[in-house]
């Protein structure tokens, strides 16, 4: 397996794991937001879909364990590849013509990376430890839904939360597009398109993730 290791700690296999792990992340996110959607439709949609889950939970285990080394490969490999690219280029940030051969999303990557990552921790120590471990859900069939409401109405936890998937959306503007050119999709003839897919996706999962505490903060009334 020496080959492997050498293979994926080559430029080019960094660069690989990070295209891989990032659309496995990309896919992620849109099955999550779309359950979370079921918010909106009150305690009884909510509770259910998570109830759903746990009737598959040893399936939702394995899911979460390989989505666990996915964010563990893709941060591992995002920092490096960072202070590889870095050391390489020490005097980078005094070149004046970056701006015109990058954007903002790529230049900001590892810092939109930490504070996605910072959220990634809170959000995990929040809701999913709750749902899983706390024991109050499995006792009150609607704590489910509660637990979310009470903590998308602490004020700076739902700032926090606005803030880091906004960020989130910076992240995953660049990491769309540069997933596909890893793998060589990035064709002039259409690579525009792609470019205009990954802003639409990286909006569409901001401004979704970011609708919930608003909401809850601002306009929940209570069901």
């Amino acid at each position: 397996m020496g080959w492997l290791s050498e293979a994926l700690g080559s430029s080019i296999g960094k660069k690989f794991v990070m295209g891989f792990t990032g659309i496995g992340l990309i896919l992620f996110l849109i099955f999550h937001l779309v359950g979370n959607f079921t918010l909106y439709g009150g305690p009884e949609a909510f509770n259910g879909y998570v109830h759903t889950l746990d009737i598959v939970k040893p399936i939702i285990r394995v899911i979460e364990v390989g989505l666990g080394l996915v964010f563990i490969f893709h941060i591992y490999n995002g920092i490096k590849l960072w202070w590889e690219n870095k050391k390489a280029r020490p005097n980078d940030y005094k070149i004046s013509g970056k701006s015109k051969n990058s954007t903002l999303f790529s230049r900001t990557m590892i810092q939109t990376g930490s504070i996605v990552f910072i959220f990634l921790v809170l959000h995990l120590a929040t809701f999913w430890w709750l749902f899983n471990f706390s024991g109050e859900p499995h006792e009150k069939g609607d704590a489910y839904y509660a637990i979310v409401v009470e903590w998308f109405q602490i004020e700076w936890y739902a700032i926090f939360y606005v803030i880091a998937v906004i960020l989130l959306g910076f992240h995953l503007n660049h990491g769309f597009q540069s997933a596909f050119q890893t793998f060589g999709w990035n064709h002039k003839k259409y690579f525009p398109f792609i470019q205009k897919l990954g802003t639409v996706y990286a909006v569409i999962m901001a401004l979704g993730f970011a609708s919930f505490p608003i909401y809850f903060l601002f306009f929940y009334g209570g069901n």
